[in-house]
């Protein structure tokens, strides 16, 4: 182990270097496995940000998505205000984490990016064709761009005049312009009919490796079963790229029946996949979570293994067919078993690596713009990453 830390110590000083970016020395996969699965060592801290703060203009919320950059300790979070307050856009900021005691001290933002479209103007506001809805960012240390993702919009029963807006995930410099897009898969395309993904339910995690980028979206499409209710889960796919930009794999994530019976027992809920985050090119962390009226939010943290899952990037349904093997997937944290209510946590993102050699795990929440809600920010200890 000193030998391979001293090796990584090479690397990374050579990427910096070179302009690579500074890659934060983690394990390869075969470190990773015989350290052992994730555990979460110990409870580092919680930050909150006001209600409807501004700051540069802006209305500050709907935080869906946060991202670090390992060299410069910058951090970036993307709001999925659809233009209600302000035109989509992504912040810049500071969380501040001891790397000697892991004393999570606070959070400030320092800016404030209009994502643009291809021709360089802002995104449409919520209703309107080409309409962005930002769910998830990440900042590559390989090519220093930011990629993030639009959950895409569609008519349906309760929305029949919403115009279809195809989901995306898309590169931008740090400046928010474009710079290109990944293919996605038929099969991902949004429609006005019962085919393809439902409504809400697009692109909400993402996530890199040094070798490929993997996208999930929320639920299942119409052709792969029913949304979960406490009598079964349902089928969510992963998409996986590789780094030349092409679809290489798609496999199916188990989400977990509803944890509890809305009250009425008519009411609504909304269960899914809102964040993933890469632990090395197989094992990924995986948020969980529900919405469920009468009952509030309930959210967990898996880590789940695309070895051994079937590609079913080739079938359209995930009803018929073959039978196939899903991802596996292992409980690492259950965030009601702490007794204190659980906001809307929609966001995952690796922080500084500690002296103690633990990681440190942000998991932040999306407050919807709703005063009854919070935009929080809470970080982790962890081994085996």
């Amino acid at each position: 182990m000193a030998n391979w830390r001293r090796m990584m110590g090479v690397v990374v000083a050579f990427a910096t270097a070179v302009g690579f970016g500074a890659v934060e020395a983690r394990p390869s996969t075969a470190a990773a496995a015989s350290s052992g699965d994730l555990r979460i060592t110990r409870f580092l801290g919680e930050q909150q940000l006001p209600h409807k703060m501004q700051f540069e203009g802006t209305t500050v919320g709907g935080l869906s998505g946060i991202d670090r950059d390992p060299l410069t300790g910058t951090w970036y979070f993307i709001s999925d205000d659809r233009w209600r307050y302000n035109p989509a856009r992504f912040y810049t900021g500071k969380l501040d984490i001891n790397r000697l005691t892991g004393r999570f001290g606070g959070v400030s933002l320092t800016g404030v990016t209009t994502l643009l479209r291809p021709d360089g103007t802002p995104y449409p506001a919520y209703g309107q064709p080409e309409s962005a809805d930002p769910e998830t960012i990440r900042f590559d240390p390989w090519s220093r761009k930011l990629l993030w993702g639009h959950e895409g919009d569609r008519p349906d029963e309760t929305h029949p005049t919403i115009p279809v807006s195809d989901l995306f995930l898309r590169w931008v410099d740090r400046g928010g312009h474009h710079r290109g897009e990944l293919p996605l898969p038929d099969n991902l395309k949004l429609t006005d009919t019962t085919a393809g993904p439902r409504r809400n339910f697009g692109f909400e995690g993402l996530t890199f490796t040094p070798r490929t980028i993997a996208a999930v979206v929320e639920g299942p499409r119409y052709e792969d079963g029913e949304p979960p209710t406490v009598e079964h889960g349902a089928p969510a796919r992963i998409t996986v790229w590789g780094r030349d930009g092409r679809t290489r794999a798609q496999y199916a994530y188990p989400i977990d029946p509803l944890p509890a019976a809305p009250v009425p027992p008519t009411g609504q809920t909304d269960s899914g996949v809102s964040e993933i985050l890469a632990l090395d090119d197989h094992r990924y962390l995986a948020l969980e979570r529900s919405w469920i009226e009468g009952v509030n939010y309930r959210v967990k943290l898996y880590e789940i293994d695309l070895r051994g899952a079937t590609n079913v990037l080739d079938r359209n349904s995930l009803t018929t067919g073959e039978p196939y093997r899903p991802v596996s997937k292992r409980l690492v944290h259950d965030f009601s078993s702490s007794g204190a209510t659980v906001q809307n946590l929609e966001s995952l993102a690796w922080g500084p690596r500690l002296v103690t050699g633990e990681c440190t795990l942000v998991v932040g929440s999306d407050d919807n713009f709703d005063d009854r809600e919070v935009t929080q920010f809470l970080a982790f200890a962890a081994r085996g990453c």
